[in-house]
């Protein structure tokens, strides 16, 4: 079973202790790639060390919206220039928990995505209840690819994103109990998901309050194949090919 692990911070504290014999495991694993996300200055920068560090791991850089206020373009074009950027990410709004005022997270938005059109990478987006906004943004400057990361909108919405010509990446909420999104993924094509960990957040059931990895995606990828009706080979290796196509144009 092939895997690509498309959103992961692995620079994050919580892997201080056993950060390489974690990424080591997960390639004997049959994890394939890593995508580790920049969200900020120092977590872009601990990326490309990351990168640096291990062939099957590339990176992003961005500034999240939580991050918005220290955002610095020139360090964000600099740092794009890598090889091993792959995307610009994760960026967008987040109007549940405003460590950002509104007005900056959009200036910032699409400060940010107006580089990634220009660079022709790919766009991770975070949205947390700011549909609308996050829509209207995003066709303002419509970037040939972008990912929805940690999906959590509704059918409908799912809808409008999958319209644009986007993607839906899926994470271990898909599989707690009070989950929505089972209608999400019978909907969704076969080309146009990816799944993800976002960890050390988010881990699925049965492991659900635990430090989350990469080497977890084996549950995300069971229950897409379960609501969907195929095997779990199948649910991995399609959104392996999907994601190959849309990070490495491979």
């Amino acid at each position: 079973m092939k895997i690509f692990e498309t959103h992961a911070h692995l620079d994050h504290p919580q892997f201080a202790s056993d950060r390489d014999a974690v990424i080591k495991s997960c390639s004997q694993q049959g994890i394939d790639f890593i995508i580790n996300i920049g969200c900020d200055k120092q977590t872009t920068l601990d990326s490309i060390a990351l990168a640096e560090k291990y062939e099957f791991v590339y990176a992003s850089a961005g500034y999240h919206p939580h991050d918005a206020k220290e955002f610095d373009l020139d360090f964000l074009k600099k740092q794009a220039a890598h090889p091993k950027i792959i995307a610009i990410g994760e960026i967008g709004l987040d109007y549940y928990r405003y460590l950002s005022p509104k007005a900056i997270q959009q200036d910032v938005f699409r400060k940010q995505l107006q580089l990634a059109v220009e660079l022709k990478k790919p766009v991770v987006v975070h949205n947390r209840e700011a549909n609308e906004d996050c829509l209207q943004i995003l066709r303002e400057f419509k970037p040939e690819k972008v990912v929805y990361h940690c999906f959590s909108g509704d059918v409908f919405y799912a809808r409008e994103v999958l319209m644009e010509g986007w993607f839906i990446s899926f994470t271990g909420n898909i599989t707690y109990k009070n989950s929505n999104l089972a209608e999400v993924i019978r909907i969704i094509p076969f080309d146009r998901y990816f799944v993800e960990t976002d960890c050390p957040y988010l881990a699925p059931h049965p492991l659900r309050g635990k430090r989350n990895d990469p080497r977890n995606l084996r549950y995300i990828i069971e229950k897409i194949a379960e609501i969907k009706g195929i095997s779990p080979k199948l649910a991995a290796e399609q959104s392996y090919r999907n994601a190959l196509k849309f990070f490495l144009n491979k």
